[in-house]
């Protein structure tokens, strides 16, 4: 999955908000260096973030979305608003990316009815506050497992087709670098709940306080993370870097998922 932030304040430096011919072509470029799925922003997520308006992320992100369909790119748009996410699905987006793990009832009627896919991602708290020392009563898996088993009910009785559902632990939302790092290590256990498992390692902070580097300079240690979370069962990588992580991937597919 190739990251398309269409914002002016993303973590990594890398939005593209004010011309969408741009971000159209840097969405078909990835495509062309082997994302399956692109998935769009208009707000950024990042910590300490503020939130935007539907009527401000709408403006940013409609110009990409439509430009794509008509490429016939396969498309996730990551919001957890569901005025955005029905707009979207009504221009031909595939899928919403929630990092709230489906918490408003709204979205969850919206993509049983568009039939659409969805990504129900683990966070603990809210962007703006969600780094500000993180703490799991027991351990970081256990809770995120949990937390993703209770929504995949919510999702399932809601009539969403059980097959377009994906899971994402949420590596840097809410976490610590420990506990990002006991994530990656434990992604095999996630496979019992039958769901394809998704993982955003990309260019994240604790991959920069491990090596004492900022965002421009990790791409090799995201390349040893996205390695790292394929080995362990993950069947979806969200990543800035696409041509860098296919050919990563591809090795590590024929070595151990062949």
């Amino acid at each position: 999955m190739g990251i398309l932030n269409i914002t002016p304040d993303s973590f990594s430096g890398d939005g593209i908000y004010d011309d969408p011919r741009k971000a159209i072509a840097c969405a078909l470029r990835m495509v062309k260096e082997g994302a399956s799925i692109i998935d769009i922003g208009g707000e950024s997520t990042r910590p300490r973030s503020d939130p935007v308006s539907a009527k401000e992320e709408l403006g940013r992100v409609i110009p990409v979305v439509k430009g794509l369909v008509e490429h016939n790119v396969p498309i996730a748009v990551d919001t957890y608003k569901p005025k955005v996410a029905r707009e979207v699905l009504e221009l031909g987006a595939d899928m919403i990316n929630d990092i709230t793990g489906l918490a408003n009832p709204k979205m969850v009627g919206l993509i049983a009815d568009y039939e659409a896919g969805v990504v129900i991602m683990h966070m603990k708290g809210e962007p703006k506050t969600m780094q500000d020392n993180p703490v799991y009563e027991r351990s970081v898996m256990g809770e995120v497992k949990d937390f993703l088993v209770s929504r995949i009910a919510v999702a399932e009785d809601a009539s969403i087709n059980p097959e377009s559902i994906i899971i994402d632990p949420g590596i840097g939302f809410g976490k610590t670098v420990n506990h990002n790092l006991e994530i990656v290590r434990n992604l095999a256990s996630l496979k019992d709940l039958s769901k394809p498992v998704m993982v955003g390692p990309s260019r994240k902070s604790f991959i920069g306080k491990i090596l004492d580097l900022p965002v421009g300079e990790r791409l090799e240690g995201t390349l040893a993370s996205v390695v790292a979370s394929v080995i362990n069962g993950a069947d979806i990588v969200r990543v800035h870097d696409v041509q860098e992580c296919n050919r990563a991937i591809r090795i590590t597919d024929a070595l151990f998922r062949s």
